[in-house]
């Protein structure tokens, strides 16, 4: 595989980022409201690219493309983050992991229908096992629950796998830096409505919360969104990136043990195990089954 032309090692970077940003969500939590918290993370990670582009002279977006942006704003930031809230109010939070676990088998099912994009049948039986082992890391010691809230996570993973579509649309004539700052910069402009509650409960929270808040729009946000729209500029397929997703569940697991001392239970080694015997098949599986080049590498 030759990794300076791969996409692996963006999606990876990304995932790695979004896993941790599990871990501190709950920390800063406890000092935010879930609403404001999404505003202050990505208004730092706004400011860092406002001043990312004055060093680097990003050029703007040409004004026919405005409504691309301004759509993966609201679906990747605006309306996912408010779904995916309401949703983690009225359900238990192994029924939300099953949930937004559906995405890359989402965004599989729109890049079919939008780009014409087809899997393999090895491929969608490593989608077929990776969902397997979320529902066993996030069930086995716990329950799924059934009520409004589904609905509203539901939405939530409409809305992220819209956003990877459109990710791979933009980064088709724009770099990864323009797509993924101008798409959080229009979200946080919508964002901005919970801006007030922000400013209320900011002096309120100890200083180590402004530690995490930081590393939650620098890395988590801001470096992470451009990693993941360069990884949807290299791949030849949509769902060869969003399939990374089926590892977050793990990886946050594993983040939860490091930083909050959470012990990882059997279920979480167990479903992990699966996870990542399903991301391999999937993504060289082509080698394995003897299907020929991956056209992934």
């Amino acid at each position: 595989m030759n990794f300076k032309n791969s996409f692996h090692p963006y999606a990876i970077v990304t995932i790695i980022f979004w896993s941790l940003a599990y871990v501190l969500t709950r920390l800063t939590l406890q000092y935010f409201s879930a609403f404001s918290l999404g505003f202050i993370r990505y208004f730092i990670a706004s400011v860092t690219w406002i001043i990312i582009a004055l060093f680097v002279k990003l050029k703007l977006p040409q004004a026919k493309d405005i409504p691309w942006f301004l759509a993966a704003g609201c679906a990747g930031f605006f309306l996912y983050m408010i779904a995916f809230n309401q949703g983690q109010a009225h359900v238990t939070s192994a029924t939300a992991s099953v949930v937004i676990a559906t995405v890359p088998l989402i965004t599989a099912l729109l890049a079919r229908v939008v780009y014409r994009e087809r899997l393999k049948v090895f491929q969608w039986f490593a989608v077929f096992i990776e969902f397997v082992g979320v529902a066993v890391l996030t069930l086995m010691n716990g329950a799924f629950s059934l009520n409004s809230g589904l609905f509203w996570l539901l939405l939530a993973a409409l809305a992220l796998s819209v956003y990877n579509l459109l990710q791979r649309k933009l980064t088709q004539k724009y770099t990864a830096l323009q797509a993924s700052a101008y798409s959080i910069l229009f979200g946080t402009c919508m964002l901005a409505i919970f801006a007030p509650t922000a400013v209320r409960e900011m002096p309120h929270a100890p200083a180590v919360q402004y530690l995490y808040l930081a590393v939650l729009g620098v890395f988590t946000s801001a470096v992470a969104y451009v990693a993941w729209a360069k990884a949807f500029s290299k791949a030849q397929k949509t769902s060869q990136v969003s399939n990374y997703m089926f590892v977050t569940p793990f990886l946050a697991s594993l983040f939860g043990f490091l930083l909050a001392g959470e012990i990882p239970d059997d279920a979480t080694i167990v479903g992990g195990g699966i996870i990542l015997v399903g991301v391999l098949t999937f993504n060289f599986g082509g080698k394995i089954f003897g299907c020929g080049k991956d056209e992934n590498d």
